[in-house]
């Protein structure tokens, strides 16, 4: 099965959010995408290849879905895009395999810091329930199609962790 358009995965396709820890150039971009569409022509789960497809948004967020209809990934093959990540994180000297940190939007473009930052800069006033956050712990293709990946911190688990007093009860 080849690999696909990211707009023709069905919403219930697997995916996952890869942040990469800074912004990257044009041609880090190009390389980028050139491992993973390599990876990806591929990919398979115990030798049946996947129908996959990757998008790049932000200029930081690598996103990789898996429609598993047909054939479904498995551990072995979650953990060789894991591996291509960590390679990609060595050479671009930043991190990209890490669910710990927060991302969101200011005036500026894409953020990232720990949680502890996040929860300064709320208490600060200097990110509000209506900053827009990324949640790169979503599952499906789905969830970005109906904005759950990336929306104001009150409709995402940001507003419960950072902004409970800040919320309607």
């Amino acid at each position: 099965m080849p690999r696909i358009k990211f707009t023709d995965m069905p919403d219930e396709a697997r995916m996952w959010v890869f942040g990469i820890g800074r912004e990257v150039s044009a041609e880090e971009e190009s390389r980028i995408l050139s491992r993973i569409d390599g990876f990806l022509d591929d990919w398979a789960a115990h030798g049946a290849p996947l129908r996959c497809a990757r998008d790049f948004r932000h200029g930081r967020f690598l996103l990789v879905s898996v429609d598993e209809s047909s054939v479904p990934v498995s551990g072995c093959s979650v953990d060789a895009l894991t591996h291509l990540m960590r390679e990609t994180e060595d050479h671009l000297g930043t991190p990209i395999v890490d669910n710990m940190p927060v991302w969101f939007l200011d005036e500026t473009g894409v953020q990232r810091v720990g949680r502890g930052v996040f929860k300064s800069l709320a208490a600060e006033g200097k990110v509000l329930p209506t900053t827009t956050v990324f949640d790169n712990t979503i599952g499906t293709v789905g969830q970005v199609r109906r904005g759950e990946w990336e929306r104001p911190a009150s409709e995402s688990w940001h507003g419960r962790a950072y902004f409970r007093d800040a919320l309607p009860a």
